[in-house]
């Protein structure tokens, strides 16, 4: 059955139409809600557009001219506004880093499509499957900081919110049926605390896909190259992709050209950035090169649990309840129980279901599915 909502979403630009049109809006109780950044293209990812739908409107709302709609902001956090997204985290970021708000009451289709079991739960798929939509792909890589934006990016764009709400109602129904609504509903309210973290502790640097080959030295190199490359990426407000891949920076921390004429044989290495930057590289690559050993980076001892002998049997019996539970709902087995749940199972030490409550990340569905399993594998012997 198609969805009703198939009109062409209102393009706002100025605080008074996104005023008028938030205000027009403000008895609804839920909506849809979808952010495109441009993570792909800028330096820092921020808000380029957001995109709602209620019941019988969309509109695609442009902050860059008018900044933070406060107004779709006090909508987005009235605990009564139920929130549609598919694949909410990252939104839930976005709005929390740009404009500090924090969504109280939220649905997400790709939880929901996952819970269901459903294999292909990208957007795209679910559309097709449930509406009989195909979504053109063409944008999904577009630059959504680029203005003015073309009239078949903003139907693109529309189309992340247009069929969301009633997706919404046809999984709800359907969880509702096979009793699984109140796991969907513990899953949304931990979406709730969902915040943009900082970056985390360890260097971005280090965690390069190829850092661990290098040593000391080759680090001290790396990490001044990178953090060149981020500077100059800042700058541009480009990704940093963009302005020289990874593959290069390893190259240029193992090889530690000492001239700007030898960065030329590093494979790679963009001409036009040998001449911009040629200079700056070759200097980072010195002061790398040339730091005390003391101030050599090294990568962080990663926390070390102490595994008894029987530590990894106890993974596998529980990894092997999991397993049974997810043939028996017709789940993905790591939608079920991840790995890592798993383990936190296994150093808890639980020999209750009340215990298991206290296990990180643990679920109370997944204890109500695997509980007993669960303690009933903490109490075999190897």
């Amino acid at each position: 059955m198609p969805p009703a909502n198939t009109e062409s979403a209102q393009y706002l630009d100025r605080s008074s139409e996104v005023d008028r049109f938030l205000n027009e809006i403000s008895g609804v109780t839920e909506l849809a809600l979808d952010t495109e950044g441009a993570s792909f293209h800028r330096f820092l990812d921020r808000i380029y557009l957001l995109q709602l739908s209620t019941r019988d409107r969309s509109a695609i709302i442009d902050p860059l001219p008018i900044g933070s709609p406060a107004k779709l902001g006090q909508l987005l956090q009235d605990p009564k506004v139920e929130v549609v997204f598919h694949d909410a985290d990252y939104d839930l970021r976005l709005v929390h880093q740009d404009y500090g708000w924090h969504v109280t009451k939220i649905f997400d289709t790709r939880v929901a499509a996952q819970l269901l079991g459903i294999k292909s739960f990208g957007l795209a798929a679910l559309l097709e499957q449930y509406f009989d939509v195909k979504l053109d792909k063409k944008h999904q890589r577009a630059d959504w900081s680029m203005r003015p934006l073309t009239p078949d990016m903003l139907e693109y764009a529309a189309q992340d919110t247009r069929y969301l709400l009633q997706l919404r109602d046809h999984m709800k129904s359907e969880l509702e049926r096979r009793g699984r609504w109140h796991w969907a509903e513990e899953e949304f309210s931990r979406l709730e605390g969902t915040r943009w973290e900082a970056e985390e502790s360890m260097e971005g640097f280090l965690r390069m896909k190829g850092a661990r080959d290098l040593n000391r030295r080759e680090l001290a190199v790396l990490r001044e190259v990178a953090n060149w490359r981020d500077t100059v990426a800042a700058q541009l407000d480009r990704a940093t992709f963009r302005v020289m891949g990874n593959e290069v920076l390893l190259e240029l921390a193992r090889r530690a050209p000492r001239s700007v004429s030898e960065l030329s044989a590093i494979k790679g290495m963009p001409k036009g950035m040998i001449e911009r930057g040629g200079a700056d590289i070759v200097a980072g690559i010195r002061r790398g090169m040339d730091a005390p050993e003391a101030d050599l980076p090294k990568f962080p001892r990663g926390q070390r649990w102490n595994k008894d002998r029987d530590f990894d049997d106890r993974v596998s019996r529980l990894k092997a309840v999991r397993d049974a539970a997810a043939t028996r709902l017709e789940l993905d087995p790591g939608v079920l129980c991840s790995r890592e749940r798993l383990e936190n199972i296994a150093r808890s030490g639980a020999s209750t279901l009340e215990d298991l409550k206290s296990v990180p990340d643990l679920r109370q569905w997944q204890i109500d599915q695997m509980g007993e399993g669960f303690l009933e594998a903490l109490r075999a012997t190897g």
